[in-house]
């Protein structure tokens, strides 16, 4: 394991917190994501589902957990399934859990092979009355792939018609978008990690470097600090790059007198960072690149300075829109005429900064959690506004990340260099 051991007692209480939202006589499912294949023989790495981590801490495919809290006899109560081990499959891949390691991980004390599962949750179905099928019912999801729960939905429904059916997706969504100051410890630390790698970056920039050799810095520094890598694909964008808003291709030179954007984090225990930094190519920044960057670094800091608990989303957004629109006007970006035309639907700052302000953070990059009602202690958000001038090759993003507090927000990234004159300082 390249990370230290988590505490069972989080997916202890992470079950309890479950547990109270259930209806009575009520059973849950949760399934391992698949291993996806690759061509020929080949497998993709593979991607625990988030909400079975975040109930059990295995990571392992071929898991299930199922909690039954009304069930008649203890042993009913929590059970989790992991696929059968045998000397053969560990010449070829090594140990994988017993049921002595799944139950010190997990603390689920009723752990059986997988290959149970369906006796066993055909005796419990014969006792429950109801029962909560997951799905992944992000916002932004757009999955065409049948993936392990949707067949289960589907195999489920079909053998047992009857019974009462229930979702599971809004109850995670709102556990797991308030997290434990466990959790928090372990974003710390995913944010510590990028910290080193972007401070690696900072000397050795210069025109004519390739963005895929920052990539590759980057991999190295997370790698050797007990990261399994990049908790997405890294942006790495120079010049007019920096305008596209989800450029990944890191395959082009460094043009001397322009910026480079890096959106990048490093995954720790399967939590993520998510941090964005801009920096001149050359080492300093021209007047108009650091007005821009100014500008947006003034966003950022007046959106850090009023989130706290009970400030509503749309408030937050409303605000937001307004700081990118004085300043849009301050750079002679937008003026009087395009506030004068300009709609509720289509604001006009809208055409230098067309996303979205904050996202929850966690065992996603874009992590469950409400973000239509009431900012609440311990949400861990992104804040990272930008403006992009395409007709300039300025893209500037800047990211941090935080967790909200009683009494504003405690800073994660504060470590990171974000001030232009250090910037320039740590670039000589």
């Amino acid at each position: 394991m390249r990370y230290r051991a988590i505490d069972p007692n989080l997916f202890i209480e992470n079950r309890k917190k479950l547990v109270a939202h259930l209806n009575t006589n009520s059973l849950v499912v949760f399934h391992a994501n698949d291993l996806m294949p690759k061509n020929t023989d080949g497998t993709m790495p593979f991607v625990q589902n988030s909400d079975l981590f975040y109930l059990s801490g295995i990571d392992q495919e071929e898991t299930i957990v199922l909690l039954y809290p009304d069930a008649p006899k203890e042993e009913w109560k929590e059970i989790l399934f992991i696929k059968e081990t045998d000397a053969q499959l560990a010449i070829w891949e090594g140990n994988t859990y017993t049921k002595t390691t799944a139950t010190a991980i997990s603390g689920i004390a009723t752990v059986h092979w997988t290959s149970q599962f369906k006796q066993v949750f055909h005796t419990l179905m014969g006792l429950a009355d109801r029962v909560y099928l997951n799905s992944n019912e992000h916002p932004r999801a757009h999955c065409s792939i049948a993936t392990k729960d949707r067949r289960f939905i589907s195999w489920c429904k079909d053998h047992y018609p009857l019974h009462e059916y229930g979702r599971i997706a809004p109850i995670m969504q709102q556990l797991r978008g308030i997290k434990e100051e466990t959790e928090i410890t372990f974003i710390q630390e995913a944010c510590n990690i990028t910290e080193a790698g972007f401070r690696s970056v900072l000397p050795m920039v210069r025109p004519g470097l390739m963005e895929y050799e920052i990539e590759a810095v980057l991999s190295y520094e997370f790698l050797r600090r007990g990261s399994k890598g990049f908790a997405y694909a890294p942006i790495v964008a120079s010049g007019a790059n920096s305008c596209t808003l989800h450029y990944i291709h890191n395959d082009q030179p460094c043009p001397a007198g322009e910026l480079l954007l890096i959106d990048v984090g490093a995954e720790y225990a399967h939590y993520s960072a998510d941090i964005t930094r801009v920096i001149p190519i050359d080492g300093k920044f021209t007047s108009r690149q650091r007005k821009v960057y100014n500008a947006v670094l003034r966003i950022l800091k007046a959106a850090q300075e009023i989130l706290r608990p009970g400030l509503s989303f749309a408030e937050y957004h409303k605000a937001v829109g307004e700081w990118v629109e004085g300043e849009l006007v301050a750079l002679n970006l937008i003026d009087a005429t395009d506030l004068k035309n300009q709609s509720n639907a289509a604001p006009a700052y809208r055409k230098y900064f067309m996303h979205g302000i904050s996202h929850h953070l966690g065992l996603s990059t874009h992590d469950l959690g409400d973000t239509h009602g009431i900012i609440l202690p311990n949400m861990v958000l992104t804040i990272e506004p930008g403006i992009y001038i395409r007709e300039e090759k300025i893209g500037i993003r800047l990211e941090n990340n935080v967790v909200i507090r009683a009494d504003g927000v405690q800073n994660l990234t504060a470590n990171i260099p974000i001030e232009v004159e250090e910037i320039e300082r740590l670039m000589i």
